[in-house]
């Protein structure tokens, strides 16, 4: 018999039946699922896991945040501990049996270092079982019959560099958090988050932040011509486009302007280059774009991987392999209802070149590899499945081309410009919404003609700061700067949503708090807010990928570096202390304190730990309301229509709602019986939906047992103890 590993269930599940030459059994042996099959006249039994079977933590005696200082966790051992035991268990009841295992998780780092679980578990019970490693992009037939039929040698350097990235991960990340929240006082679960690449990525966003602060908005003028042409209408303006002195902005406006006279026409065509495949940075950038955060974005993409709909979301490839059949992907997504007209006018081209961008040597571009209809999917599958498979029309398609006119006006002595564009055509720009291009029509026009201005508009702006990043702009930026891998930037921005540090989705704001950190870090030890140490030790990691390196030289290394960064922040930790708690302090304005007219309400915490308002001139005021003990307080601009109290808003989990800070406000009244209510509601809500899932899983107990034969394996343990019974 031998050991097929796979990632998680829904891929071990499809692996089996695209390998196995007959019928698939699913079992389960000590509670633990596996699948198997026959294949080129061999056993197998295929394990799935549940991503790390395995966790990297402190040894319990350092869970203690008090009484510990936290430099000691800079050389304290690691421990990796088990998390999956029904799986492990099962690993090593099997491993005896077996004289292969085949590791068969994700072609990536983080795969590697899932596989190495999974080995290092089987060793346990039979240490000369030989391993063996299938890759693959894509989990269809034919890339699952190629990559098990061509084994290769398992990459342990590859599993060493993703393992030293989670040891110093954890080891940073808990040095510094433990740090700054003990000496800002925010313990509990108001801990401040720091991380060695949540933190400069974090610095990132704030940075941003304070350039529009700073920005000094500068007042402009256009002036604008409503020119007409044989009853056609369009606008003109002036040349100087931006006119910094009203004066001048005024003087061209007070001429009276009726006729302009047409001096030069240009006209060029414009190609718009189809874009190039989709890599991991420039999908997400697309998805948010339409709407999905990063970590959405990058579930679903691998869920459909493994359902086997995409090819492998991870990548930094964006040019499709020679040996790709272009046509042969085409001609099944002709069977896609959506698609079908679509890719008929891609396969009418006279040819069929493929766009190309940059090219390295793992995973191809995402792509789609099978078909599925829309009603099959949810509706966000759906809408992630449409987008990878019109960027690989798009990919195939022809450029587009348009037609831009330039007209330059005279109008006693002053210049306008008018711009027109006319699509000549559509190409790659006619199957894929998601970029779309506007036509602007001129009338017809030729030199030394003359046309109306109807009216003169002066139209007054302002510059504007440089744009908040989005959630795609981010991870490009944090691409480009080295800042984490494929596989964690989008893991990394959701953490810093989960720890309130930024909000918004389409443009990514800082909150007080990460101002707080990232204010006080950059003033006392700049260097972890800064992308440059971040990118030396992932440098460090690539070299143990290539076996440059050892994983315990790079961890010690990462080690030393953080005590000098200690060192420092040690030595200012009372400034470093006071800053964010005097930042933090009035992090939270809720709203004008009334009583006084002089101070603001501001979210705080009293000696027990509890939170309330307070007024910012206590103790000269000393104005104050409770707040409910759980949940995210944000403040509205709204008052209580009762009695003038600032109205707040409170998340807590799925649950949201608005409340006056008056205590005993009359609006408060029936609050007593909404909650009973609420909770009435909830409580059948659950029980409706647990005798439903029993349902469901009665049903597919009985369906797999009629279709399988289903059979409880035990270890030889249990089957001693039973004996013995």
């Amino acid at each position: 018999m031998d050991l097929i590993i796979s990632e998680k269930a829904i891929a071990g599940e499809r692996i089996a039946e695209l390998l196995a030459d007959g019928k698939v059994s699913n079992k389960t042996i000590n509670g633990a699922r596996v699948f198997e099959f026959m294949w080129n006249g061999n056993p197998i039994r295929l394990i799935p896991l549940r991503g790390h079977i395995s966790n990297v933590e402190f040894p319990k005696k350092y869970s203690n945040w008090i009484g510990i200082d936290v430099r000691d966790l800079i050389t304290a051992p690691i421990v990796y501990s088990e998390t999956e035991k029904l799986i492990i268990d099962c690993i090593r009841f099997s491993a005896p049996e077996a004289n292969n295992i085949i590791i068969a998780t994700d072609a990536d780092r983080e795969g590697e270092a899932i596989g190495l679980e999974a080995i290092n578990y089987a060793k346990e019970t039979n240490k000369n079982i030989k391993i063996q490693r299938a890759y693959f992009s894509a989990i269809t037939k034919e890339d699952l019959d190629k990559s098990f039929n061509n084994l290769e040698k398992f990459d342990y350097n590859f599993a060493y560099s993703a393992n030293a990235r989670r040891e110093i991960d954890l080891i940073w990340g808990a040095v510094l958090t433990r740090f700054l929240s003990l000496v800002s006082g925010q313990i509990g679960k108001d801990f401040l988050s720091v991380g060695r690449v949540q933190t400069p990525t974090l610095a990132l966003v704030v940075d941003r932040e304070k350039e529009r602060l700073a920005f000094d908005k500068k007042k402009y003028w256009e002036v604008v011509a409503k020119c007409e042409k044989d009853n056609e209408k369009f606008d003109a303006l002036h040349i100087e486009e931006k006119l910094w002195e009203k004066a001048k902005a005024l003087s061209i406006f007070d001429k009276n302007l009726k006729k302009a006279i047409v001096k030069k026409i240009d006209k060029k065509v414009r190609v718009l280059k189809k874009p190039v495949p989709f890599n991991t940075t420039e999908y997400i950038r697309a998805a948010t774009a339409i709407g999905f955060s990063a970590g959405r974005a990058m579930s679903i993409a691998e869920s459909l991987y493994q359902r086997g709909f995409t090819s492998y979301p991870r990548t930094d490839n964006s040019t499709y392999p020679k040996s790709l059949n272009l046509k042969e992907v085409l001609n099944k997504l002709a069977s896609v209802n959506e698609l079908r007209d679509d890719v008929a006018k891609v396969l009418a081209q006279k040819e069929i070149v493929p766009s190309a961008g940059k090219e390295t040597k793992d995973h191809p571009p995402i792509y789609p590899v099978g078909v599925v209809q829309k009603d099959a999917l949810t509706l966000d599958d759906w809408k992630i499945y449409e987008l990878i498979c019109r960027r690989f029309l798009a990919t195939l398609s022809e450029d587009a081309k348009t037609e831009n006119v330039s007209v330059l006006l005279d109008a006693s002595g002053e210049n306008f410009v008018s711009r027109g564009q006319i699509i000549l055509y559509f190409g790659w720009k006619e199957i894929y919404p998601y970029s779309k291009v506007s036509e602007v029509i001129l009338p017809k026009l030729a030199v030394d003609d003359v046309v109306n201005i109807e009216k003169v508009e002066l139209v007054e702006k302002e510059t504007q700061p440089p744009g908040r990043y989005s959630q795609g702009s981010l991870i490009k930026l944090m691409e480009e700067k080295n800042l984490g891998t494929k596989s964690t930037r989008p893991a990394i921005i959701q953490k810093l949503y989960s720890r309130n540090y930024i909000s918004g989705n389409k443009s990514i704001e800082p909150s007080k708090v990460a101002f707080a950190v990232i204010d006080s870090l950059e003033k006392h030890c700049d260097i972890v807010t800064k992308p440059e140490m971040t990118s030396i030790l992932e440098k460090e990691m690539d070299e143990i990928a290539a076996g440059k390196k050892e994983q315990l030289e790079v961890v010690n290394d990462s080690g030393v570096k953080l005590k000098k960064i200690m060192d420092i922040l040690v030595k200012n930790k009372n400034e470093v202390g006071s800053d964010i708690r005097n930042a933090l302090r009035f992090s939270l304005v809720l709203g004008a304190c009334e009583k006084c007219s002089k101070g603001n309400l501001v979210a705080r915490k009293g000696r027990s730990g509890k939170r309330f308002v307070g007024c910012s001139s206590y103790p000269d005021c000393n104005n104050s309301f409770p707040l409910p003990q759980k949940g995210t307080i944000t403040p509205t601009e709204e008052k209580c229509v009762e009695c003038g109290a600032p109205i707040i808003k409170v998340r807590n989990g799925r649950l949201s709602y608005k409340m006056c800070l008056t205590m005993n406000c009359v609006t408060k009244k029936d609050w007593g019986k909404k909650k009973e209510e609420k909770e009435r509601k909830e409580k059948e809500k659950e029980e409706k939906e647990k005798e439903e899932k029993e349902k469901n899983e009665k049903e597919e107990k009985k369906t797999t047992e009629t279709k399988t034969g289903k059979k409880e394996i035990k270890t030889k343990k249990d089957v001693k103890k039973k004996s013995t019974k």
